[in-house]
């Protein structure tokens, strides 16, 4: 585990949650949460590879042949080199390890080019672009690259929400094989921010996937604000209890686990073509929203519809301001956001279409085949 802060100690704190599993072997009133480090605050923690909003290139050189057969459930990493242009012009080259990474998107029926693992030493890799990482997720092509920038830009809108949230960098990468076999292709990648950087950055800690914990048991405005954003983006593959492209953080000036979202691929605004919603949910489309989260408490309901208009502006900035989007797609998703700003404004709309699913929610939960495993 990376090092946070220079002093630690241990929490215990109450969480109101219930058990999901008979076989939970943890207390339903209380749990201990990992130790995290307290102590001063660096000026400025954040990795300046996420702060960069220009486009990163770089080669990725590795045995492609081997590294793209390699997606079964037990894995290895694979030797590769990462090679780039510094600021003077100088030719940087940086070893590392890659492994194939991922759950839907590792099958090849579904990408071509799966996700990565970037694997990179420590010793070495501070004194590149990447800043002082270990491991990064690179979202990789899968079959069209279009995808990859919808789903960047996704992470760019959840930034705007809340720093509490994934820092990503968009990439053109070079892929080559080290023994020329292949043809080099170029295509757009994303970076995501390692979790345990992120936790750093927040002076948090990250719980457990073994804490079983409700939604209700979250931060409430910061829950609240997730769901409303999820419903906004079309996104339904996501659970809190079953961690589900979620994670929880501890943030002691929260008092309650703070949930931060990951993996939007499933969403009506990336739209890709492996997307299905499950059939538990009565929809047939990713792009019909449904609103999952529960009941929101009467002070968190007076600050959402503000909260979100007054980010509206920047939200739109994120496709109108970016000009390797297609037209097609940046009318259409203008189109879908002037929807979900049209429904959230309407208070009959609000009441029918977020609160009232919110409380059905809460009195009927839909667990969805596969995630109770």
């Amino acid at each position: 585990m990376k090092k946070r802060l220079l002093y630690s100690l241990i929490i215990l704190f109450l969480i109101d949650f219930r058990p999901l599993k008979a076989q939970a072997n943890l207390s339903a009133n209380s749990f201990l949460v990992n130790s995290f480090a307290i102590g001063q605050e660096r000026e400025n923690n954040e990795n300046p590879l996420f702060r960069n909003e220009e486009v990163l290139a770089f080669t990725l050189t590795m045995d492609m042949k081997e590294m793209l057969k390699d997606r079964g459930e037990e894995r290895s990493y694979h030797s590769a080199t990462i090679t780039y242009q510094d600021k003077e012009g100088k030719t940087v080259t940086e070893a590392l390890k890659v492994r194939v990474r991922g759950n839907r998107r590792r099958d090849p029926t579904v990408c071509n080019f799966p996700p990565l693992m970037l694997n990179f030493k420590r010793s070495t890799v501070e004194k590149t672009v990447f800043g002082k990482v270990n491991k990064l997720k690179l979202v990789t092509h899968c079959n069209n690259e279009d995808y990859v920038l919808r789903e960047y830009l996704v992470y760019k809108l959840y930034n705007i929400v809340t720093d509490v949230s994934f820092r990503v960098r968009l990439c053109q990468i070079r892929y080559e094989d080290v023994a020329g076999k292949r043809k080099p292709e170029i295509r757009y990648a994303f970076l995501i921010e390692d979790e345990d950087d992120l936790a750093e950055r927040n002076v948090a800690t990250i719980m457990p996937d073994e804490l079983l914990i409700r939604m209700d048991a979250t931060d409430n405005r910061t829950m609240a604000k997730l769901a409303l954003f999820q419903y906004m983006i079309g996104n339904t593959d996501w659970s809190v209890p079953y961690r589900h492209n979620i994670m929880l953080l501890y943030i002691a000036s929260y008092g309650k686990p703070v949930p931060v979202p990951f993996d939007f691929d499933y969403t009506g605004l990336v739209m890709a073509p492996y997307a299905t919603p499950p059939p538990e949910l009565g929809i047939s489309s990713v792009r019909q929203r449904l609103f999952r989260g529960y009941s929101i408490p009467g002070d968190a309901i007076a600050e959402l519809v503000p909260f979100f208009n007054n980010r509206k502006a920047d939200i739109y900035r994120v496709y109108t301001s970016n000009s390797l989007l297609d037209d097609k797609y940046r009318k259409q998703t203008i189109r879908y956001l002037d929807e979900f700003f049209k429904i959230i404004n309407k208070p009959k709309d609000f009441e029918r279409h977020i609160l009232k699913v919110g409380h059905q929610n809460e009195r009927n939960v839909v667990v969805v085949k596969g995630l109770e495993k």
